[in-house]
């Protein structure tokens, strides 16, 4: 490790830009996309503002860390898919949930009533041809100015990549499930 000097000045100039709703795209191969989002849905929650977060590829079931927390919290979580590709009995109906998911939640983006909106893990019906990418795309530009939309999971369009206006790449250097490590509760679920 190299020892590094603090910095005694600002090293960036203040924005002259006027705020707006944001376009931020979490992607990548590494741990912590959806985490992430989920830190500024509660940074946005702690601030007074409506968020509404979509699970594409979860179950309405679903009963992870993260919707028991919500729920307590009142923040609105909804799983519109029936788990993971390799899980679906059926691709078909997945693709089926995956287009009415969407269209709840460009209504949400669309209305206005939401400060923040996430749409985690919605790369993968993008990818595998269930959802429309224009049609996203057009939702996510056409969306009033104050809606900030926050969209997870690996292999992002570059499209969506070229839009948003801030990208994440989350790169995986070293994971416990790789040395065999199951998941653990409270870390991964």
């Amino acid at each position: 490790m190299q020892i590094e000097t603090p910095p005694t000045e600002k090293p960036y100039d203040k924005p002259e830009g006027e705020r707006r709703g944001l376009l931020i795209v979490n992607t990548g191969d590494g741990k912590g996309k959806s985490t992430a989002a989920f830190g500024l849905a509660l940074r946005a929650h702690g601030r007074g503002k409506a968020v509404k977060i979509y699970q594409f590829m979860k179950v309405p079931s679903a009963r992870f860390g993260e919707h028991r927390m919500f729920e307590q919290l009142g923040i609105p979580i909804e799983g519109l898919g029936d788990g993971f590709s390799w899980k679906s009995q059926d691709l078909a109906h997945s693709a089926q949930l995956a287009r009415e998911g969407w269209e709840r939640a460009k209504a949400a983006i669309l209305s206005g009533d939401y400060f923040l909106v996430i749409l985690d893990e919605i790369t993968y019906p993008l990818i595998y041809g269930w959802l429309s990418l224009d049609e996203v795309l057009d939702a996510l530009r056409t969306r009033p100015k104050d809606v900030h939309v926050v969209l997870t999971g690996r292999r992002c369009p570059p499209e969506l990549i070229a839009l948003a206006d801030t990208v994440t790449e989350m790169v995986k250097v070293k994971h416990a499930f790789n040395a065999g490590i199951p998941a653990q509760r409270g870390i991964e679920d």
